[in-house]
């Protein structure tokens, strides 16, 4: 099922008794998701991407905007009539019913023709479970389940329904590390299998980049960029996007064009063609630095860390936006570091300049 947002924004009223300025959650949001895809909505918290979910399901009315599953408005229709499933962070089951019984749930709740006769529920019900590798636990309890187990019983009861639309809101923030990287990897299969149109939201780029078909990055209700997750990672629009995907954080200094040359401090470290003259704020990849003995880029070394298939080199530089620069370099190659000092030539294509003002992005040409 296709969805459509058409310029849609949401605004709540202002808390300030004087002023009464509306807050803007959402700001004229438009995008199409393709049918059966699975797009993430990525951001810090605040950014307006849990009231976009809840717009999508009929929770919340928008303020301005219209929204289209398929070639149907249902911008006015109540969430039971919209065809959507929905799944919480905090999984929502109830802690008295089995697990068969929370998946039948919603189910018992149709009325007239829409509800399935007692057969085709329980059929429906162990599709689901199984789908989800829960089938063996139909007859627990929630409190019997791991934390896993739990949002598997939540994905199950939101996909018994056959929705046109699965809505995910924030599904792995309450499982510990291990258990969110199986948990998304059963997410991905269980929406390739299904086919159904999935948006997932989440402040986790790692999730968001790993899972997605498309990301769309939101920052105070607007749509800072969207496009397929290596490609935001690679070609960053702005500051913001560039410093809010990558682990470890991107590397940010502030930096000047100079006759074709970059500087950062009192180093040229690379060679452009294409800038003016201007003060510039720099991005660096963690992986887009050459620790070399007669390096371009001075810093001061402050440690090294072995991580198993990588190296971490974090150093210092005056320049730097943080107290720390962080270069990642494979483990197979030699680290060559001396008085107190880390040296490091750039790789052009994991370099990004940015506006002083503006922080969008500068394009240029490496020589």
């Amino acid at each position: 099922m296709k969805v459509v947002l058409q310029n849609l924004t949401k605004k709540f009223p202002g808390r300030d008794r004087k002023s009464r300025q509306e807050v803007v959650a959402v700001n004229h949001f438009s995008f199409e998701i393709p049918d059966g895809k699975l797009i993430g909505l990525l951001g810090p918290s605040g950014c307006g991407k849990s009231t976009t979910l809840n717009l999508l399901c009929g929770l919340l009315k928008p303020t301005e905007g219209r929204i289209f599953f398929g070639d149907d408005d249902v911008t006015e229709l109540p969430p039971e009539n919209r065809g959507v499933g929905m799944v919480f962070q905090n999984y929502a089951l109830y802690p008295h019913l089995t697990v068969k019984q929370n998946i039948l749930f919603p189910l018992q709740n149709l009325k007239g023709a829409q509800r399935p006769s007692k057969s085709e529920m329980l059929s429906r019900a162990q599709e689901a479970a199984k789908l989800v590798q829960i089938d063996e636990l139909m007859e627990r309890r929630p409190g019997e389940l791991s934390g896993g187990q739990q949002q598997r019983v939540a994905i199950a009861r939101a996909l018994v329904k056959m929705p046109r639309i699965l809505l995910m809101d924030e599904p792995l923030s309450n499982l510990d590390a291990r258990l969110r990287l199986q948990t998304r990897e059963e997410i991905r299969r269980i929406q390739r299998e299904t086919g159904i149109t999935t948006v997932f939201v989440t402040h986790d780029q790692d999730e968001a980049m790993s899972i997605s078909d498309m990301i769309v990055v939101m920052d105070a209700g607007n749509i800072q960029q969207i496009g397929k997750p290596q490609e935001v990672y690679d070609d960053p629009v702005n500051l913001f996007v560039a410093k809010f995907l990558g682990t470890p954080p991107i590397n940010v200094f502030r930096g000047r064009v100079q006759k074709n040359q970059l500087y950062i401090g009192q180093d040229a470290i690379l060679d452009i063609q294409g800038v003016s003259d201007q003060e510039v704020t720099v991005g660096i990849r963690p992986e887009g630095f050459l620790l070399r003995k007669n390096g371009r880029l001075r810093c001061t070394l402050s440690g090294v860390e072995v991580m198993g298939r990588d190296i971490s080199v974090v150093a210092a530089h005056p320049e730097g936006e943080n107290s720390s620069v962080r270069a990642i370099i494979s483990a197979d190659s030699p680290v060559e570091v001396s008085g107190g000092e880390a040296r490091f030539d750039v790789k052009p294509g994991k370099i990004f300049l940015f506006r002083r003002d503006t922080q969008e992005r500068i394009y240029f040409q490496a020589e």
